[in-house]
C-alpha cells in the first residue's frame, strides 16, 4: 500500500483494530502513563516500542581526593528542595568488603552538572580533616545507600534513611535529619536473608503505602550461580516481610550487579531500574591493555553495561528490551571489569530533560562520575514510521478535564487521538476526524478536538484511547 494512502486511511477513521479490548479496567486517575512496558497497551499495528539511549555529557565529578580514589562507587543522587545531593563510596585501594579503608562521601550541586564537595570536618581520613566524608564506620561504608523518606509524618530525625551491610551481619538501617549526620536506627539488622554485597536500595512507596527494599542475593540456574535480586516490604522500616525473589518473565537469566530500582519522579507508580548487567570473563581488552590500566588483577577481566527495566510492585520486573540502555562507551577505559555502574536516582535537569549518572573508568586513576542527559519520560517511546501506524490502549477510567501528551514528530508526521467507549466505538465529539493533526516537539501538549480540550464529561467512565501516528514518537500521557 502507498504509505501516504495508508496514513490517510487512518486519518479518516479506519482502524486496524476490531473487537473488544481486554476485560481489565485500569484506574488511571491523574497518573502519568509511559510506554516502558505493556501495562497500558492493548494493541499496536504499524508502530513499535523504541528505547532511547541517553547522551553522554562528560565528567560530573572526578574521584581524585585521597579518601576517594579508583574504587569509588555505588553513587546515589537525591534531589531535595532544589538541591542535587550525591552520596558515594570512597575507597582509594582495593580491599575486602567492609574494610576500614571505605568511607561514605557527599557532594552537592545547584544545577546537577557542576558539583562541589563541602568541607564538613566530621571525620579525619588519611590525615585530612577538611573533607566531605559523612560516614566511616566499617563495615557499613562499603554499600551505604541513603534515600529521602517521603512517608507522611516521618519523624524529623529520620528524614533521611539508609541501608547497608553484607551477608555475615545482615542489612542494617540508619537515620539522619539532614543527610549529613548519621546514626544507627537500631543495633539489630533489619533482616538477614540475603547476600547484600552490592548497592541494596530502599524507599517509601506512595503507591504501595509501604517501604520497599530490593537487594542482592545469589541464585543458581543449571548449576551456575547468578547475582540476582530479591524484594521485601515493611510498614515501619523496622519489621520486614519474608523476601521474595524477583522474576523476569520469559527472558534468559543474566547477572545483575546492581538493581538501581526507584520510583520515577514523574510517574511514581512506575519503579524504574537502571541496573548494571555483568559478564564475568567476557573481555574487550587484551591482557596487556588491562594491566596498563588497572593495578589489581581481580578487576581486569569482565564486562558490564547498563540496562533499563521496570516494575510496578510485586516480584516481577518487565524487561521490555534486552538490549543495553547505555553501552559501555568508545574508550577502552569503559571496558574494564565492574565499570559502568549506574547511579541510583534519575533527576530532572530542566523542564525538557532529565539527568542520569554512571560510574566510568572504575578501578583506574581516571575514575569519575559521568553525566548523561535524556528527554523527560524519554526511556521508551511508541514510534511510528513514515508509513504510519496506531496504538490502542487498554480500558481505563480517569479523573481530570484535559489530556496531555509528551510527543515528537517530524514536519511530515503527526499524531491524532480518538477517545472510544468500552465497546471500541468513537465517542461523539472525540472521534479521529474531530482531532486536528498534532505536530511538533512538546513535553506537555494539551490535545484538542473540534469542540475544545475538555474531556471532563468522560471522567469516571470506562474509555480507551486510539493513537494514530505517522513519523512520530509518543512518550507519555496523563489526564489533569
Amino acid at each position: 500500500m502507498n504509505p501516504i494512502r495508508f496514513f490517510i486511511s487512518f486519518s479518516l477513521g479506519c482502524s486496524l483494530f476490531s473487537g473488544a479490548a481486554s476485560a481489565e479496567v485500569i484506574n488511571l486517575g491523574t497518573n502519568r502513563e509511559m510506554f516502558v512496558d505493556k501495562f497500558f497497551i492493548e494493541k499496536m499495528a504499524g508502530v513499535q516500542l523504541n528505547m532511547h539511549e541517553p547522551h553522554r555529557e562528560g565528567v560530573a565529578l572526578q574521584f581524585d581526593k585521597p579518601w576517594e580514589g579508583p574504587w569509588s562507587c555505588y553513587p546515589t543522587i537525591i534531589m531535595d528542595g532544589g538541591k542535587y545531593r550525591l552520596f558515594y563510596r570512597g575507597i582509594p585501594k582495593a580491599t575486602f568488603d567492609g574494610s576500614d579503608n571505605e568511607v561514605v562521601c557527599y557532594a552537592e550541586s545547584n544545577d546537577g552538572a557542576h558539583w562541589t564537595r563541602p568541607d564538613l570536618g566530621l571525620f579525619t581520613v588519611k590525615g585530612e580533616s577538611h573533607n566531605n566524608v559523612i560516614w566511616t564506620n566499617a563495615p557499613y561504608a562499603q554499600d551505604f545507600c541513603p534515600f529521602l523518606d517521603t512517608r507522611p509524618g516521618v519523624p524529623a530525625d529520620e528524614k533521611y534513611k539508609a541501608v547497608a551491610g553484607y551477608m555475615k551481619i545482615g542489612l542494617h538501617g540508619f537515620k539522619s535529619p539532614d543527610g549529613i549526620h548519621w546514626s544507627e536506627l537500631q543495633k539489630e539488622p533489619l533482616f538477614t536473608q540475603g547476600a547484600f554485597d552490592s548497592q541494596n536500595v530502599a524507599f517509601w512507596s506512595a503507591t504501595e503505602q509501604q517501604y520497599v527494599c530490593y537487594f542482592r542475593i545469589y541464585k543458581k540456574f543449571n548449576g551456575k550461580g547468578f547475582r540476582w535480586i530479591s524484594r521485601t516490604t515493611s510498614k515501619d522500616f523496622r519489621h520486614w516481610t519474608k523476601p521474595v525473589e524477583m522474576e523476569f518473565g520469559d527472558t534468559p537469566p543474566e547477572e545483575f550487579y546492581t538493581n538501581g530500582t526507584h520510583p520515577y519522579y514523574r510517574a511514581p507508580q512506575i519503579y524504574i531500574s537502571l541496573a548494571k548487567r555483568f559478564f564475568q570473563g567476557k573481555v574487550a581488552v587484551t591482557k596487556e591493555q588491562a594491566e596498563s590500566m588497572v593495578s589489581d588483577p581481580h578487576y581486569r577481566v569482565a564486562s558490564s553495561d547498563s540496562i533499563f527495566m521496570t516494575t510496578r510492585g510485586g516480584n516481577h520486573y518487565a524487561r521490555t528490551f534486552m538490549e543495553a540502555f547505555i553501552r559501555p562507551g568508545p574508550s577502552l577505559n569503559d571496558w574494564i571489569a565492574r565499570d559502568n555502574t549506574p547511579a541510583l536516582g534519575v533527576v530532572p535537569a530542566n523542564d525538557r530533560e532529565m539527568f542520569i549518572y554512571r560510574i566510568s573508568h572504575y578501578a583506574q586513576p581516571s575514575s569519575h562520575l559521568a553525566l548523561f542527559r535524556l528527554r523527560v519520560d524519554g526511556f521508551i517511546s511508541v514510534n511510528a514510521p513514515y508509513a504510519g501506524g496506531e496504538l490502542l490502549t487498554k480500558d481505563f477510567k480517569f479523573t481530570g478535564d484535559k489530556l496531555e501528551i509528551n510527543f515528537q514528530s517530524s514536519a511530515a508526521g503527526a499524531v491524532r487521538v480518538e477517545i472510544q467507549d468500552e465497546h471500541g466505538k468513537a465517542i461523539p465529539g472525540y472521534a479521529l476526524s474531530d482531532c486536528p493533526e498534532i505536530l511538533g516537539d512538546e513535553i506537555s501538549r494539551t490535545v484538542l478536538w473540534k469542540n475544545g480540550s475538555s474531556v471532563g464529561a468522560l471522567a469516571g467512565k470506562t474509555v480507551r484511547l486510539r493513537f494514530v501516528m505517522k513519523d512520530a514518537d509518543l512518550y507519555s500521557l496523563r489526564f489533569f
